[in-house]
């Protein structure tokens, strides 16, 4: 069974930047010179309104400095439109020089209180600056995803570009207030901006306790296809799949090796994993407690 060594908490809220303030949520990793890494994550301002910025360090020493990005790369849309209200980074690819950065748009609502869709950012000078493709989004609620849809992995494979997503089937009231319903779906696209839907399941509810399914990440080793994202009863933990075909899960919780500490900043639950390769190691980047207020933690995989 795998076991996932806790190396610590990596980056916390930083007063002293604006777009940090409160949380660093849903974190996305890209190693860039040899083992730089750059983790994008999504602070919240002195507004509450979820922001993209990034912090980077030595994977080789993690815990050395880190360096916090002094503005964020993406914030919130114009009034009206679907990321009005927080934007929030869930994968990041390069493709043919072009680097294509998924983020979460959010809106307040009335009956509810949100809506999410998905949008996308490009960047061509190496993610010094990222620029949105469109002012709407490439993803939003349809008839296979009534209520929005949000964090999302894609891989590439044979030029066929393959979606995972979160997609809100309902609302129900639970203790008089309004509660979400998700799960994880799947899409196609020849290009990464126009998907196909279908309305096919990769991971469902598995009991009437469970309500919420979020951010899966992907890895593929040789033709297995691995996945682990955040499930929800109580609270959030982190759950693993496995698929031959990307397409049929079968659910793995109690081997996914990763689980609230004792005590401290990932006690209560955890969350939002990104799992990523670099130098023979397997790494993951997740949220702890309050999603994402207590900060990104890292740890490594390490088989027994």
């Amino acid at each position: 069974m795998p076991v996932w060594e806790k190396l610590g908490c990596l980056i916390k809220p930083q007063a002293d930047h604006p777009w940090l303030t409160s949380h660093a949520a849903v974190p996305c990793v890209e190693i860039r010179v040899a083992s730089r890494m750059r983790i994008y994550c999504s602070g919240r301002d002195s507004q509450n309104r979820s922001r993209i910025g990034f912090c980077e360090c030595d994977l080789n020493d993690p815990f050395g400095t880190l360096t916090v990005a002094d503005v964020p790369i993406l914030t919130p849309g114009a009034i009206g439109n679907f990321d009005d209200s927080g934007v929030m980074a869930t994968w990041l690819l390069d493709y043919e020089g072009i680097q294509y950065l998924y983020y979460i748009g959010w809106n307040l609502g009335v009956t509810t209180p949100f809506r999410n869709a998905l949008g996308l950012a490009v960047s061509e000078d190496g993610g010094t600056t990222f620029n949105r493709y469109a002012d709407g989004p490439i993803l939003d609620r349809s008839i296979y995803d009534p209520c929005f849809v949000a964090s999302c992995a894609i891989l590439i494979e044979n030029g066929l570009w393959r979606m995972w997503y979160l997609s809100g089937v309902r609302w129900t009231y639970h203790e008089r207030k309004p509660r979400h319903h998700y799960h994880l779906k799947y899409a196609e696209s020849s290009d990464g901006i126009s998907w196909r839907r279908e309305g096919r399941v990769c991971i469902d509810f598995a009991n009437p306790q469970e309500y919420a399914i979020s951010r899966p990440t992907i890895v593929k080793d040789g033709n297995l296809y691995r996945m682990w994202y955040s499930y929800r009863g109580e609270a959030y933990r982190i759950g693993y799949a496995e698929s031959g075909d990307g397409l049929s899960w079968t659910r793995h919780d109690q081997n996914v090796g990763i689980t609230v500490s004792d005590d401290g900043w990932d006690a209560q639950m955890i969350e939002y994993p990104h799992v990523f390769d670099h130098a023979d190691h397997r790494y993951m980047a997740y949220n702890g407690n309050d999603y994402g207020k207590t900060g990104v933690g890292l740890a490594r995989l390490r088989a027994i």
